[in-house]
């Protein structure tokens, strides 16, 4: 009974400092009380994809590089690209390559941007629906598209049908489908879409009251969209364009199923070069242009995306 007391009445015992699990665990240790990992170093992991990736995308890259600087009728490493540099339909094909891509940027904003706010601040039946046939949208081939505007705009589409019908005329008047401008046209029939993804998910995020205090303070809606809704969606408005940009850069599906034999982009001089010519020097001296313009345009792509938080 006393050394029961004498227990009960004892101080408790300090405790230590706590043990990491890792000290306890058994196996070797290194220097320092660590213990040794065993199996296979991380680094080891990244080799397989990264090999694939080589081989699969680098190296033909590095096969069109190196054949831009080692024509098959031989020459000198940069003769190449002094041929291609000085040839007008290299110039005309940048300067096409060049206004079609901002044209149809420029129309895919203003395109989109419309359709958004129609989309997200203006009830009607069926919004959620195109909001989501939007997203459908995106997985559309581009010769799809053009495919729909042949059979409207085309030389013998549903337009010129109608005309000859109704007139009695041998031929129809429309025929800018295989222009410059049926080429931008489709273009910005396509990748409106592209445009118009952030910006509704910009609009999802906006706090509705800001739009009804400004209306409330007397502010018309086109105040309130250039005031309030177009700040907000200027970081969306500029990852979608820059988006637009850098595929309208590199479309060629859309030009070749136009028909508009006069339009000649950087893609279809590079299929112009490679397979009608079979002048391959050229055809990856155009490639390699075309290759770091996208990679500029990529890049500043990624930069706008990250500020944007897209």
């Amino acid at each position: 009974m006393a050394d029961a007391t004498r227990l009960a009445s004892a101080p408790a015992s300090t405790p230590g400092p706590a043990v990491p699990a890792a000290e306890l665990a058994p196996g070797p240790r290194r220097p320092g009380g660590a213990t040794a990992r065993r199996g296979i170093p991380r680094w080891v992991w990244t080799v397989p994809p990264v090999a694939v990736l080589a081989l699969v995308f680098l190296y033909p890259l590095g096969l069109v590089v190196q054949q831009s600087f080692t024509p098959e009728n031989g020459g000198g490493a940069f003769d190449a690209y002094g041929s291609v540099f000085a040839s007008t339909a290299f110039r005309e094909a940048v300067g096409t390559t060049v206004w079609l891509a901002v044209g149809a940027t420029a129309g895919c904003l203003v395109l989109g941007f419309a359709l958004a706010l129609v989309i997200a601040f203006v009830p009607f039946p069926g919004a959620r629906a195109v909001a989501k046939f939007i997203d459908v949208f995106l997985s559309f081939p581009s010769f799809l598209i053009t495919l729909a505007l042949l059979f409207i705009y085309g030389t013998v589409g549903m337009a010129n049908g109608v005309w000859t019908d109704f007139t009695g005329a041998a031929d129809g008047p429309f025929h800018f489908l295989t222009t410059p401008w049926g080429v931008l046209l489709a273009e910005i029939t396509y990748f409106t879409p592209f445009v118009m993804r952030p910006l509704l998910a910009a609009f999802s995020q906006l706090d509705t009251a800001q739009l009804e205090v400004a209306a409330g303070l007397g502010a018309r809606p086109a105040r309130i969209i250039r005031q309030v809704i177009l700040p907000e969606a200027l970081p969306a408005l500029a990852a979608g364009g820059s988006l637009v940009l850098v595929m309208c850069l590199n479309e060629f599906g859309i030009v070749l199923f136009t028909g508009a034999k006069d339009v000649t982009t950087l893609p279809m001089l590079i299929y112009g070069k490679a397979i009608l010519e079979s002048d391959y020097a050229a055809a990856c001296v155009v490639a390699v242009v075309n290759i770091v313009i996208s990679v500029g345009l990529f890049g500043l792509y990624r930069v706008v995306s990250k500020r944007a938080g897209a």
